[in-house]
């Protein structure tokens, strides 16, 4: 054995106090070193050798004799040996030849490619849904457009101004919004319709609607006199032209400015 550790109680021991009564501390040297003799050969040894190791004189020859009387250490067959280090020798020899084996067969193990774990990938099936993610992002570049498209359009910076004041008096004067930038732009579309594209008629109906305290914007009543021109009366039919290619300008000039091709 390697090594050998003596007990920490072992001067307990009935037989190791009996042997130190009688032969003192001399007596327990010359077990101890026998004990560490046995250990290292772990086998019994010749007698007549460990006595001439030992140097076994007279008085440690009484010694030798009254351990064997008391049983700390035994002889057979002209070999000495302790049987409890002899019991633990042959276990200790039993441990070593189950981990070398361990040992070997882990070796084995590893030569062998195929029962290498690290070369092997086992990995979980992908959870996530390929579809679902392209339907994600088809989604997202909606909103986006959707995004770009919701920003309003005037057609000049005097009619933008012109909208956020109504707006600004519907918020204060009514608590009152638009729900989302589309239905806005459709309000805005409408004042555009609503004014024939004249910024000055436009002017007119937000005032109206501010002093009536209405909620909407409303069409202006036209007078019913009879109106007299210094020159030839416009014809109907030119003045639903001249309104309808007005019209087709403002649709023009907004979709221009969202950037929507004709």
């Amino acid at each position: 054995m390697k090594y050998y550790l003596h007990d920490s109680n072992s001067f307990n021991d009935e037989k190791v106090t009996e042997l130190y009564i009688k032969f003192g501390y001399e007596g327990l040297g010359l077990f101890y070193t026998m004990l560490e003799k046995f250990a290292a050969q772990e086998k019994p040894i010749k007698t007549q050798v460990l006595k001439k190791q030992l140097d076994i004189g007279k008085r440690l020859e009484k010694c030798w004799s009254f351990m064997e009387e008391i049983g700390l250490i035994q002889s057979l067959n002209g070999e000495t040996f302790n049987e409890r280090i002899l019991n633990f020798a042959g276990k200790y020899k039993i441990k070593n030849k189950i981990n070398a084996e361990r040992v070997s067969q882990w070796r084995e193990n590893q030569a062998v490619t195929k029962n290498v774990t690290h070369n092997v990938q086992d990995c979980n099936a992908d959870k996530v849904n390929k579809s679902k993610v392209k339907e994600s992002k088809v989604k997202e570049n909606k909103l986006k457009e959707t995004k770009e498209e919701t920003e309003l359009v005037f057609i000049s910076n005097d009619w933008q101004v012109l909208w956020e004041g109504w707006v600004e008096h519907k918020r204060n004067q009514f608590k009152d919004k638009y729900k989302t930038k589309q239905s806005e732009q459709i309000a805005i579309n409408q004042l555009v319709e609503l004014a024939g594209g004249e910024l000055g008629t436009a002017q007119e109906i937000v005032k109206a609607s501010v002093s009536n305290l209405w909620k909407g914007l409303f069409k202006l009543k036209t007078n019913t006199n009879v109106t007299t021109f210094t020159g030839n009366k416009p014809n109907n039919a030119d003045i639903y032209k001249q309104r309808r290619e007005e019209m087709h300008r403002i649709a023009a000039e907004i979709d221009r400015q969202r950037g929507i091709r004709p």
